[in-house]
């Protein structure tokens, strides 16, 4: 489904814009932007508001956060790592800053977890004759274990992710009675957001995991379900994220048993 749907038609032409042009969005004037998106500058005000933001300089600094993380090279990363404080180096300081990172990102999710979006998430895929699994680079271990775990409660589930350069046409085989769970994070895997948008055209449900209302698949997703997570030293966690993908299974295998122990 199409959120900008449900947005008034300026607000919705404001949405389109940011979603096709980040980095304009991102280090662009307000009047730039307006010009551009073909709105007044305080359009681009009330669109910050109606996503929670007390202004616009506010939303766009998530552009340019997003934009500085997708730039970052692992180069990059290593020598931040080189600048930290002489007492704050070494193995165990490393190990303390990923710890860090993981534990604010747990504890960010925790405090945002929507129960009713995620029953409504559950929901889908529990109901779905077979779970496609979408997902790329540093997002692939989390539908990996999921692939696992679905295995393990006899969940049908299909990983596309084939050695031979198929997923196309694995994808493909997805119908209305299927569902997909797609995971990508800036900066967005275009194969993971292109099989998602293919399925969401078929009229497959699909369940996203993304990062940002502004992410690709949260435009083509039925439900999705929002991890930012925390860094150190621009190295991403991922303890949110798996949290969240070792839950779903449980919840999914146990939403199942209990629609049969009522058939």
């Amino acid at each position: 489904m199409d959120r900008r749907s449900a947005l008034p038609r300026r607000l919705a032409q404001v949405a389109k814009y940011a979603l096709d042009h980040p980095d304009e969005v991102a280090f662009g004037t307000a009047a730039s932007i307006a010009g551009a998106a073909d709105v007044q500058p305080s359009t681009l005000v009330r669109f910050a508001h109606q996503l929670g933001y007390e202004g616009f300089s506010d939303l766009q600094k998530v552009f340019q956060e997003r934009l500085r993380g997708r730039n970052s090279s692992y180069e990059e990363r290593m020598k931040a790592l080189k600048n930290t404080k002489e007492d704050e180096q070494g193995e165990a300081a490393l190990v303390r800053g990923f710890l860090t990172a993981a534990q604010r990102s747990l504890q960010d999710f925790s405090d945002l977890v929507d129960p009713a979006l995620l029953s409504r998430a559950v929901g889908i895929l529990a109901g779905a004759d077979t779970i496609y699994l979408i997902a790329r680079r540093r997002s692939y271990p989390l539908v990996a274990h999921m692939a696992y775990a679905f295995g393990k409660l006899r969940v049908k589930n299909n990983l596309i992710a084939s050695p031979n350069g198929i997923d196309p046409e694995i994808a493909s085989m997805a119908n209305r009675q299927d569902a997909a769970l797609a995971i990508s994070f800036s900066p967005y895997a275009a194969d993971s957001v292109a099989q998602a948008r293919a399925m969401a055209d078929a009229g497959v449900p699909v369940v996203a995991i993304t990062d940002s209302a502004f992410s690709p698949l949260a435009d083509c997703a039925t439900e999705w379900l929002e991890v930012a997570e925390s860094d150190y030293a621009g190295f991403r966690s991922l303890s949110a994220s798996m949290a969240l993908c070792m839950a779903l299974p449980v919840a999914i295998a146990e939403a199942r048993r209990q629609k049969q122990g009522k058939n």
